[in-house]
């Protein structure tokens, strides 16, 4: 509960939400003190009604004052469900632009630890949520609280006789009340993993129907699917097992019916005998139930608010997320050359704590070219992350433009820095407006020169039906995966960036577009640092500098002709490469090369 009230307050803090909320809250309570003093006015008035000598003046305000209670009741009501709901919504805007806020001020590697699945869910899923508490809780004070606090007040002050007889049946109320919250948390967390699984199943089924049908007939995948859907099963019907004799104990006692029975046993005899008025037994008819009328809304108000704790959980910690710290006095880089200087980084968690990177130690010249190759797992995109500052290294310094990069700030060393990444990611939107996501006040002659150093040019305007105006479609599904590569080429080339990052650049071209990256990459070179992760060695025979990374470490580095001839770990590699280029053009068979 705690971390849905911190969530809660964060959002109060915006001036308009927290007066929309009090407003809600006030009429919410106004609500039922004024529902329950007009049925007090139609008990009166009926009771006069029934008198020997009735007298129409009297008959005449009591029904006034009905009329005035209820309908200002309903008013209240409905007003404060607006209020409650227009805060709500404001609610959603406020947290999300502070996990925005939160999100742009993290470091760039934990928003990638945490995955676009997560993230999603917490700024749609978790913030829904949130939204569904607060508009149904504010207006609830009203029906769930005011009115039966004020119900048993009247009838305490009218007739005590008839509050003792009303409450009789709370502590039954509250038992069942209790029974049935019993093992809520257990069967609530099974519930949901299960959920999760049968979720997990359907995309997994689905996505891999090509793979399922050529190798399983979808028998292992839809037995995983069906294995799913039986614990899911399980753990529905195991709740309702438990829930079964309280759920009857409630639609028993948990509704108007005995309360009536109650005051009716007890109020007609006492009406004989002279204890009360006709009057009193009308009143406590009409408000007597309103207590136990009460339990059902807050049952369901105590669902929403367990359903929205977890979300709460993740929210406040998405929102109190240690920032990417800023430097006090931030420095300007002068030029793009980049220094590793024994630069050691471990992934916290991962690996039993093996550094991902130890001891590098590299330099890489102002207006060159590095290629960083090695095995998958060697440490390469890690290095070449840290540039741009996605985590800092443990110990050791990076230096870019001969400043360290904590001592720039990350506004200006993002700009200093383009990245070009595996996986190239375009938004919803034209061509054209994809490449000036770089640098939004770009012409078109700018953004076609670009499209042309990255080689992107010629199937821009030749292959695709409105050439810079054509839409990519989400996440650029409308283009191969080579076409994307180059439009993401031709953002970075826009940017104007002095240092350039190429992580895989390569990896979705064909051999005939290889070439034209590559003498993109030459461009690239003229006046800028460009740091190249490749597997395809072929890609970077004239880099500058290769160099070859084992295990987090510098195994060799040089230039492909000197490693080459060295016979060393880059060697075997290129031989490798070689080996497996021969395969392909002959069919034939090549011996498997060890790195």
């Amino acid at each position: 509960m705690s971390s849905l009230r911190t969530v809660v307050d964060l959002a109060a803090s915006s001036q308009r939400v927290r007066r929309q909320l009090g407003q809600a809250a006030t009429l919410g309570l106004l609500s039922g003190v004024c529902a329950v003093a007009g049925f007090v006015c139609v008990a009166y008035a009926v009771g006069q009604l029934l008198t020997d000598d009735p007298s129409g003046a009297v008959v005449t305000r009591w029904t006034l004052g009905a009329l005035a209670g209820l309908l200002g009741g309903f008013g209240a009501r409905w007003f404060a469900e607006h209020l409650a709901h227009e805060a709500s919504y404001e609610l959603e805007v406020v947290l999300r632009r502070r996990l925005a806020d939160s999100l742009a001020r993290m470091p760039l590697g934990e928003v990638q630890r945490l995955g676009a699945g997560r993230i999603k869910k917490i700024v749609q899923d978790d913030v829904k949520s949130l939204h569904n508490v607060v508009a149904d809780a504010l207006p609830f004070l009203g029906s769930g609280i005011a009115q039966p606090v004020a119900a048993l007040i009247a009838l305490g002050v009218v007739q005590w006789r008839m509050l003792l007889a009303v409450l009789l049946i709370i502590p039954v109320a509250f038992a069942v009340f209790s029974l049935m919250a019993r093992d809520y948390g257990t069967q609530r967390e099974r519930y949901n993993t299960a959920n999760e699984n049968v979720n997990a199943a359907v995309v997994e089924f689905v996505h891999g129907m090509p793979v399922v049908r050529t190798f399983d007939d979808g028998r292992a995948s839809f037995g995983r699917f069906s294995a799913a859907v039986e614990e899911f099963t399980d753990a529905v019907a195991a709740w309702m097992a438990t829930t079964r004799s309280s759920g009857l104990l409630h639609r028993l006692f948990i509704v108007p019916l005995p309360t009536l029975l109650i005051v009716a046993t007890t109020g007609v005899p006492m009406l004989d005998a002279g204890w009360i008025s006709l009057t009193d037994l009308l009143l406590a008819l009409l408000i007597g139930t309103m207590p136990i009328e009460a339990v059902s809304p807050l049952m369901h108000l105590t669902n929403h608010i367990n359903d929205a704790k977890a979300g709460a959980v993740r929210l406040t910690e998405l929102l109190n997320a240690p920032p990417l710290p800023e430097p006090d006095d931030p420095r300007e880089p002068h030029g793009s050359a980049v220094h590793f200087e024994s630069v050691t980084f471990r992934y916290p968690g991962r690996d039993g704590g093996r550094p991902a990177l130890d001891g590098i130690d590299l330099e890489i010249p102002q207006g060159t070219v590095c290629a960083l190759v090695g095995a998958s797992g060697s440490g390469k995109s890690t290095l070449a992350r840290l540039i741009p500052r996605f985590h800092d290294v443990d110990s050791g310094t990076v230096r870019v433009g001969g400043e360290d990069v904590r001592d720039i700030a990350t506004d200006v060393l993002l700009r200093h820095v383009a990245l070009v990444f595996q996986d190239p990611f375009l938004v919803t939107g034209t061509v054209a407006e994809n490449i000036r996501l770089a640098r939004p006040d770009a012409t078109d002659a700018e953004v076609r020169a670009a499209a042309e150093a990255a080689a992107a040019h010629d199937f821009i305007v030749r292959e695709l039906p409105d050439a810079y105006d054509t839409q990519v479609g989400e996440r650029g599904g409308l283009l191969s995966g080579g076409q994307r590569q180059r439009i993401t080429i031709a953002r970075a080339i826009l940017s104007r960036a002095p240092i350039i990052v190429l992580d895989e650049a390569t990896a979705f071209t064909d051999p005939e577009t290889e070439a034209a990256i590559q003498q993109a990459v030459a461009r690239l070179t003229r006046g800028r640092t460009v740091l190249v992760i490749a597997h395809r060695l072929s890609t970077i025979t004239d880099a500058d500098q290769i160099v070859v990374l084992d295990q987090g470490r510098i195994a060799e580095r040089g230039r492909h002709a000197e490693l080459v001839a060295a016979g060393g770990h880059y060697a075997r590699l290129w031989a490798g490469h070689q080996q497996a280029a021969a395969w392909g053009m002959t069919g034939g068979r090549t011996r498997e090369v060890t790195p």
